[in-house]
């Protein structure tokens, strides 16, 4: 049987700087957004993720996109 993938609804991650560490190492922190369109272009999410991390009160340090799939036989 062959296996077909259907996508599901992305997320996006939003890594934020919060601080530094006693030894020098930068603490990072998540906030994750669910529920993204699959069908959402690359550039678009970046740009709302760019948007919301001017909002925060920590500097964003990274960008996450992570895609859900599920796997069925066909």
């Amino acid at each position: 049987m062959a296996v077909t993938k259907v996508p599901g609804n992305s997320a996006l991650k939003l890594v934020l700087h919060v601080g530094t560490s006693g030894t020098g190492s930068p603490i990072l922190r998540n906030k994750s957004l669910t529920n993204v369109k699959a069908a959402a272009a690359d550039q678009d999410i970046f740009d709302v993720a760019t948007s919301l991390g001017s909002l925060q009160d920590y500097a964003l340090n990274g960008i996450i996109r992570v895609d859900n799939a599920t796997m069925i036989e066909a």
